[in-house]
């Protein structure tokens, strides 16, 4: 299914997830909801359906994408697992964090699914709808998400069609995503240390819903700095752009902006009335398609408290702004 007006909507039931499955073992693209965002997803072991998540997302061949999988036996036949993964997993599993380990020999998977990297990025989604479309397809999916690369990430089904209806296969559409920012992402370095309870290291390689704090109480380690280098989704500096300029940490708005709310300071669209930053995080792509939509020519954004979830925020608005 190729060009113009091509993309199914399909209604999140037993025959719209039953047709997703289809679609993906026949190498589609079926963008299809998870807690964090709506996902543009593919079969992983197929070259070809990994190659045409690149095409249509314009996405950089150098950044890898994280797989989905159903559960953690999944996860062991696609990366070597130490105790770590196994606390993670345990804590966090299923729901919003990515955890980034060596690629297993023989994983049969794309190579484009890693970007010539040795490790790959595995998430165990929550949301019912993907859930039901991995164990159905019986499939890895690779699906970062389902949105032109390097624009405001989709948490409606709207939102994705924006940027790819007639440039993929279909879309699932479950409604509204609940959680609106994408999944943390934690590289486990040092396996064979970690393996035998020595000091490996961590680094958190995206911020989100699951915090750096939770994480560090979990696996009772520093964290290591990050290696500077692309190594999972959400670290190019210039990322989730809504097309015009973003200036951060407004008290108002000039004439010329669109005023993203937050708190005391009232907006065109409002993060969170009440200053709280989990309904900021579900709200904040929401408020930039509207922003990006808007005739005003630039936006302009409260300023979010640095602050449990309110790190992973700034961060994509400190991309955004790039």
């Amino acid at each position: 299914m190729t060009g113009k007006n091509a993309t199914e909507r399909l209604v999140w039931n037993a025959e719209g997830i039953t047709r997703s499955a289809a679609l993906l073992r026949e190498g589609g693209l079926v963008a299809v909801p998870t807690e964090t965002v709506y996902g543009l997803a593919a079969r992983a072991d197929d070259p070809q359906a990994v190659a045409r998540i690149y095409d249509a997302k314009g996405r950089p061949s150098f950044n890898p994408l994280i797989v989905h999988v159903a559960d953690v036996a999944h996860a062991k036949t696609l990366a070597d697992w130490d105790g770590r993964a196994e606390l993670l997993a345990e804590r966090f599993w299923p729901g919003p964090l990515t955890i980034v380990l060596p690629l297993r020999k023989g994983a049969g998977l794309a190579a484009a699914v890693t970007a010539g990297l040795d490790t790959i990025a595995l998430r165990c989604p929550a949301h019912p709808a993907m859930r039901a479309v991995i164990e159905q397809s019986g499939l890895p999916l690779a699906a970062p998400s389902a949105n032109r690369s390097g624009w405001v990430s989709p948490t409606t089904p709207e939102h994705v069609l924006e940027t790819l209806d007639g440039r993929i296969d279909a879309v699932l559409d479950a409604g509204s995503c609940t959680r609106g920012l994408e999944s943390s992402i934690v590289a486990l370095r040092n396996l064979n240390d970690g393996d035998q309870g020595g000091a490996a290291g961590w680094a958190m390689l995206r911020p989100g819903p699951v915090s750096e704090e939770e994480i560090a109480a979990v696996l009772g380690a520093p964290a290591e700095v990050a290696s500077g280098r692309i190594e999972a989704p959400g670290q190019l500096a210039s990322h989730y752009a809504p097309g015009k300029p973003v200036r951060l940490d407004a008290e108002g708005a000039e004439a010329d902006e669109f005023l993203i709310g937050f708190g005391k300071v009232a907006g065109d669209c409002m993060l969170s009335t009440k200053g709280d930053l989990m309904e900021a995080a579900t709200n904040l792509y929401h408020c930039l398609h509207l922003g990006a939509a808007d005739a005003k020519p630039r936006i302009a954004i409260a300023p979010i408290p640095r602050e449990g979830i309110g790190i992973a925020i700034n961060d994509r608005l400190k991309r955004a702004a790039a």
